[in-house]
């Protein structure tokens, strides 16, 4: 069976944050809030050492969609609201979901407040009952005569955010809802299309590779095959779905 996954070549990667800008527009994720964190691609920044002998890293991450997901397990509806399905990719399906966030508590890339742990991701986000402050597309405030107000700006493109990327997926809306968790979901609507997920499309340095895992002729196979992968936090035994090939400035 088809089994969907993610090469990231460490080498290539400048971390330009163009996979992030990416999502966040094709997917329509909030603007981040005190409460929470909403990039299904999300990236860290670490630096070790003293100057002049420093050794900076930045390391993309997404939801791993791993084989035996933890989020899974913990989700307590029937049916899960966090599910696997057949292409072994990990989906959510935001009309079961309760909001309990259970998910994001067992997931081991992800935290409820990055604060709480130095390699907790935004993996798993949760999306606020009350949105604060104010969206902009409701303000009917004005920077001056002759400006629009950003209620104007929606009302006058017909969407609510005025900027929202349209789609159709079974499990996802376009518009993100109050009260759910959500992640990545390695843009299901536009694979369904024959087209690649936003992040692996925008990247400049074609850092990204997608496709089959469990075809020996698809392109993340062959990266695998030619580089040793490998994978965050494998002793969690969740079996992660993202590799990492390589490092920055190393040759191999």
């Amino acid at each position: 069976m088809k089994k969907l996954g993610m090469v990231i070549d460490m080498q290539k990667c400048v971390g330009c944050g163009a996979c992030g800008i990416a999502c966040k527009s094709e997917n329509n994720t909030r603007t981040a809030t005190e409460e929470s964190s909403f990039n299904w691609a999300d990236y860290t920044t670490k630096a070790e050492g003293r100057f002049p002998n420093v050794k900076a890293e930045t390391l993309p991450v997404l939801c791993n969609h791993c084989d035996n997901a933890a989020c899974v397990k913990v989700c307590p509806v029937t049916p899960k609201a966090m599910y696997k399905a057949k292409d072994g990719t990990t989906l959510h399906n935001d009309e079961r979901c309760i909001g309990c966030r259970r998910c994001q508590k067992a997931c081991p890339y992800s935290s409820q407040k990055l604060a709480e742990a130095e390699d907790g991701y935004s993996v798993i986000s949760f999306n606020p009952r009350k949105t604060s402050p104010q969206p902009f597309w409701a303000d009917t405030s004005t920077a001056g005569k002759g400006t629009s107000s950003g209620k104007q700006t929606a009302d006058k493109a017909g969407a609510t955010p005025p900027d929202h990327n349209k789609y159709r997926h079974a499990d996802y809306g376009s518009v993100r809802p109050d009260g759910v968790t959500e992640k990545c979901m390695f843009c299901a609507h536009r694979v369904k299309d024959g087209l690649q997920p936003s992040c692996v499309d925008a990247c400049p340095a074609k850092a990204r590779t997608f496709g089959d895992l469990n075809s020996s002729s698809s392109e993340v196979s062959k990266l695998l095959k030619k580089h040793k992968g490998t994978r965050l936090k494998e002793e969690a035994g969740t079996s992660p779905n993202v590799y990492y090939v390589r490092s920055f400035g190393r040759q191999g």
